[in-house]
């Protein structure tokens, strides 16, 4: 968890997530250094969230392209986890939203008491539409195809 921390990786495994880009692309698309980038990705890969999944001939030397791994099993979590989780979402959300185009964002921030099936329903329903979108995913500036950024941390409260 503690490598997700850093608001950038955040961003570099949203990009890597469905499709492999080397740290070039990455840092081509993220507007940053490509020695920057590769030193979050190794962070990444230490972490094992990212692994190179190919290795592409270039101008004489060798191009590893990177790509997100999802965990099999959710590893138990450190409790200070949950807020290093928070704060990396709210700054890569905060970055982004200053990028948004007007009149195209939808938001909801709630506290709310519901029927326990209403939760289970709807917690189904986000993972469905993640996995919708995350499968939809293109590389990056397709013809075609609109750039969109997605925050979503839902989760059951203690009843304090």
């Amino acid at each position: 968890m503690r490598a997700l921390a850093h608001p950038l990786r955040m961003r570099i495994l949203s990009l890597v997530t469905d499709r492999a880009m080397s740290a070039a692309e990455v840092a081509r698309e993220l507007g940053d250094s490509q020695p920057n980038i590769s030193y979050h990705l190794r962070k990444l890969a230490d972490a094992d969230l990212v692994g190179i999944v190919e290795e592409v001939p270039i101008r004489g030397g060798i191009a590893k392209r990177y790509r997100h791994i999802p965990p099999a099993v959710a590893a138990p979590r450190d409790p200070g986890d949950d807020h290093l989780l928070a704060s990396a979402l709210a700054a890569g959300l905060g970055a982004r939203t200053a990028r948004r185009a007007p009149g195209t964002e939808t938001a909801t921030d709630a506290e709310l008491w519901v029927d326990p099936q209403v939760w289970r329903d709807t917690v189904a329903h986000v993972r469905e539409m993640s996995l919708r979108l995350q499968h939809a995913a293109q590389p990056p500036r397709t013809p075609g195809t609109v750039r969109v950024s997605t925050t979503i941390s839902m989760f059951e409260m203690d009843r304090c």
